[in-house]
């Protein structure tokens, strides 16, 4: 089946752009407050690394969500959209002092602390100002996901956190920096995982590190596990909002927190994947020895995910219904790589007809660059065009 897209007045529009279905946005926030608002004391921060578009921000924003920023530049598109400083956290494992300066500017909740030379680094900042800044430790937690190579975080071999070995130093380092406080472990092992036995396994990791917290008596007041959920790239139609009830209520039952902790989450995919589509024009179908091309006016500059994780995303011709045809769907870029899908069947196409790649509202638009000099794609609503 395929989606429902405004044709008429997409036929109007300079292509490639995103078009995003802000229905679906807001039933998918509307379905993760319900089901993370049965457990008093979760809390939902949206990760703007997955789409920073300003529209798209400020619906996220009014529906109260916080924001997980992982750059200064989305500190700033944070609170341009209206988020409140005290529900920014702010990740990343190569702060800059100019970043750093910023989010004590603002007066952030937190900052993920990833390395013992940032946390040095921000409690010097921090003093500079006459400011103590609250900091969270992110632990690898050597925790396995069923996803990608390119996007699991949680092994010892990634970049990314503070090994458990080094967790008490850390801590107890914290303990003797004027201009820090120690509020909360954070963790994240990975994106687009549906697999909730992964998130079993860090919540049971967790329980190891906080019992060997408690025995010293250290109850730690935020818990951040970040977010990883993933969606249904070849179904986004049958499953356009993840299963946010499984997900959350996977963490209440493994997760042990005690009375007075708070639970964070950083979702970023899961809320924004399944509202945008790129919609691109057909320009040339070339016939090959063996098979045919459908070449796009879209190419890797405007949604690289398939260059660079070999992702799917369901290709649908929107403006015809003629038989199925079998194509390579390929871009203009000068790179071999540049290739959408193989072996796709397609209603039969010509020149000028648009096809819709779905499930593209995370990491599509956000990673868009001006390589061979193109222009950006534009991002539309569908507020915007009704």
């Amino acid at each position: 089946m395929k989606g429902t897209f405004p044709v008429t007045k997409f036929r109007k529009l300079e292509t490639p752009f995103y078009y995003y279905d802000v229905n679906v946005l807001r039933e998918t926030l509307s379905c993760i407050n319900k089901e993370a608002g049965k457990y008093n004391n979760f809390c939902v921060h949206y990760a703007i690394k997955a789409n920073a578009n300003h529209k798209i921000l400020t619906i996220i924003r009014e529906s109260g969500l916080g924001a997980d920023c992982v750059s200064g530049g989305e500190i700033r598109a944070a609170i341009k959209a209206g988020f409140p400083a005290n529900k920014i956290v702010y990740a990343g494992v190569g702060k800059t002092d100019r970043e750093i300066n910023l989010g004590l500017d603002y007066d952030i909740f937190c900052f993920n602390v990833e390395s013992v030379p940032e946390l040095e680094i921000i409690n010097e900042l921090a003093a500079a100002k006459g400011k103590t800044a609250r900091v969270a430790f992110r632990i690898n937690p050597n925790v396995g996901a069923h996803t990608h190579a390119n996007i699991t975080t949680g092994l010892a071999e990634n970049k990314f956190g503070i090994s458990m070995e080094d967790m008490d130093k850390v801590i107890d380092m914290a303990e003797t920096l004027a201009h820090v406080k120690f509020v909360g472990l954070h963790f994240h092992i990975g994106s687009q995982i549906l697999d909730m036995g992964d998130f079993v396994a860090l919540c049971n990791r967790i329980n190891e590190l906080q019992e060997k917290l408690y025995a010293r008596q250290i109850i730690v007041e935020h818990i951040n596990v970040g977010g990883g959920l993933g969606i249904d790239y070849t179904h986004p139609n049958r499953q356009a909002i993840p299963n946010f009830a499984e997900y959350f209520a996977t963490y209440h039952k493994h997760l042990k927190l005690r009375p007075q902790q708070t639970l964070h989450f950083e979702l970023g995919r899961a809320v924004v994947g399944q509202c945008g589509s790129l919609i691109s024009k057909v320009i040339y179908i070339k016939q090959g020895t063996n098979k045919q091309f459908a070449i796009l006016d879209a190419g890797m500059t405007d949604l690289i995910r398939p260059a660079l994780y070999q992702a799917y995303h369901k290709i649908e011709n929107i403006t015809s219904e003629e038989p199925i045809e079998t194509y390579d769907v390929v871009g203009p870029i000068c790179e071999s790589s540049d290739v959408f899908g193989k072996a796709i069947d397609l209603n039969k196409a010509h020149r000028g007809d648009l096809f819709a790649l779905r499930s593209a509202g995370a990491y599509g638009e956000i990673m868009a660059s001006a390589y061979n000099c193109r222009a950006l794609p534009e991002g539309y609503t569908s507020e915007e065009l009704a």
